[in-house]
């Protein structure tokens, strides 16, 4: 890549005679209708992740368009171009499994194809960090825009929103409170509108950890996606990218430690994504940097949740956009930033935020001294059970359940748990631990968000709503319950997790941040003879490099030859 060449310049293709190449190039895309003049000028390319798969990125072709207008207003050429795009519901076995394959197809583009910056639009939840992981790699100046949160609808005169209500409309269904009609009724009217889940799920939760970075234009993460302010942020958004490409503003200019720890503080405050703190480590892996989980779980006892949306509160996106958005939480947090860290726009966060001005009142962003929840939105656990790290998002869990001892239920993958969590003469009572493994980053492969173990139908029925549960895997965003993720080393990788029976006395005290399983060294020894994992390989395509090379929970899941 040459970085001292701009325009179609750059990047050439070779065949061994660099005027030829610039020749025939300009041939080409002469084909589309440039004129020489028109040439001349800098390019922005433009990430095209629009799919019939993904009705998350419904609106990208308008989106397209308004960033054109952006670009072309500033004086310079927008070309659009497709990577995979990846939809959580639509992706087998999992997105997760397919994060790094677009990591990898976004930063490859990005460096093949001749452009002075790129703007990225995702929005779906492994979208935006693919994207940003794959462009922080080549450091390009690029700019994110995200797709926006989906409108709420309305079921029977109560209003809901993919996908806290759809988890909890679907447990009351299993539950049997509510049938099939009503389920179906309810079917319709969960995803009223294209864009992204409209709670603090992963996309919510990236699209604003993102613009705390200082990638984003300021206040872009909470419009909704068919709003027309959605519009005017993607023509600011094609404005930016021009800036940025004449200043050669790059991540490397913006980004430091400090912009990471204002990410996490954010995603603290917000009661955000267990998976952002996934996503964050592997975009901060990309240029150097490692996220410590002990100074997060320092930062964590310190920083209270304060924004009212479920999973952890009661309001959706488009409430938290009327209220202000992102802006008026870092207003509230703000002796908690570092304010002298950077912003695409080359102001610092502290003069961004000192540019806002709230007059009206709301009732979604709380202040410090009156919180949703008085700790940040996770805890980091550690304990023979989990020797490297795991993970609860105290927030959305029961108060009740996180201090718990209980006899732990052990389901070995998907399939066992498929065939054996509904059984009438499953050995299960509501003090017990469910114990999910197998789910990791190699085991399922993909790291699923099974997290949410079901519970059981028999407990289900009789008005359980929450018990501990333990896995090595994700949890969507949107899904609440005292839920223990990340679990690492993973049992496909050979951790402890691998060695529970059914049976065995779990401990759980988030207070004291422990995950013990009362078992003895010398038990576990033994039990570790007759562990077999040799089911966990393959041998051809994107599998085999995905099991090779993938990293574990606590590294952020990307692949080691990449950080």
């Amino acid at each position: 890549m040459d970085d001292k060449k701009t325009g179609i310049k750059q990047n050439l293709t070779n065949y061994g005679d660099l005027g030829f190449s610039t020749f025939l190039r300009k041939s080409f895309i002469k084909g589309l209708g440039y004129s020489d003049a028109m040439l001349d000028k800098p390019i922005v390319g433009i990430i095209n992740t629009f799919s019939n798969y993904n009705s998350c990125h419904g609106n990208v072709p308008e989106l397209i368009q308004s960033v054109r207008a952006g670009v072309l207003a500033k004086g310079a050429i927008p070309l659009e171009f497709p990577t995979i795009s990846v939809h959580e519901a639509f992706t087998y076995p999992t997105s997760m499994y397919l994060r790094n394959l677009m990591a990898m197809d976004t930063e490859e583009m990005i460096r093949a194809q001749p452009m002075d910056s790129c703007v990225l639009i995702g929005g779906c939840d492994k979208t935006v960090p693919a994207q940003l992981m794959g462009a922080l790699s080549v450091d390009k100046p690029i700019v994110q825009l995200v797709t926006g949160p989906m409108l709420t609808g309305s079921h029977r005169g109560e209003r809901v929103g993919a996908c806290t209500d759809c988890r909890r409309l679907w447990a009351k269904f299993r539950a049997d409170e509510i049938d099939a009609a009503e389920i179906a009724e309810a079917n319709n009217q969960l995803v009223p509108t294209v864009g992204t889940c409209g709670v603090m799920g992963t996309a919510s939760t990236m699209a604003m950890i993102v613009e705390t970075l200082g990638l984003m234009p300021p206040d872009s993460s909470c419009a909704p996606a068919v709003s027309s302010e959605r519009r005017r942020i993607a023509e600011k958004t094609g404005e930016i990218a021009v800036e940025i490409a004449n200043v050669k503003r790059r991540p490397s200019n913006i980004l430091s430690k400090q912009s990471f720890e204002n990410a996490l503080i954010v995603l603290l405050a917000i009661g955000g994504s267990t998976n952002g703190l996934i996503h964050l480590t592997a975009i901060a892996g990309r240029i150097g940097i490692q996220l410590d989980m002990d100074s997060f779980d320092a930062l964590s006892k310190n920083i209270p949740v304060i924004v009212d949306l479920k999973p952890s509160g009661e309001g959706y996106m488009e409430d938290l956009y009327k209220a202000g958005g992102l802006p008026r939480i870092l207003l509230e947090l703000k002796d908690k930033l570092h304010l002298d860290a950077y912003t695409i726009t080359g102001k610092t966060l502290g003069q961004t935020i000192e540019e806002t001005n709230f007059s009206w009142k709301q009732n979604i962003v709380k202040t410090a001294n009156d919180p949703i929840y008085h700790e940040g939105g996770m805890a980091v656990l550690k304990g023979n059970l989990a020797p490297n790290t795991a993970i609860i998002k105290q927030s959305a869990a029961s108060d009740s359940l996180l201090t718990h001892t209980g006899r732990a239920v052990v389901f070995d993958g998907l399939e066992d748990l498929a065939n054996r969590i509904d059984k009438e003469d499953l050995d299960v009572n509501k003090e017990d631990i469910l114990v999910l493994r197998y789910i990791g980053p190699k085991g399922a492969p993909g790291m699923p968000e099974a997290g949410l173990i079901p519970i059981p139908k028999k407990l289900a029925k009789q008005g359980v709503k929450d018990m501990v549960r333990i896995s090595d895997g994700r949890m969507s965003g949107t899904a609440s319950g005292t839920i223990i993720l990340h679990v690492c080393p993973e049992a496909a990788d050979g951790g402890p997790l691998a060695l529970v029976k059914s049976g065995d006395m779990i401990s759980l005290d988030v207070g004291s941040r422990s995950l013990h399983l009362h078992v003895n060294d010398d038990e576990l020894l033994n039990r570790r003879k007759s562990l077999d994992l040799s089911k966990f390989i393959s041998n051809r395509g994107y599998k085999k490099l995905y099991m090779e090379h993938v990293l574990q929970a606590d590294k952020g899941v990307d692949f080691d030859f990449l950080v």
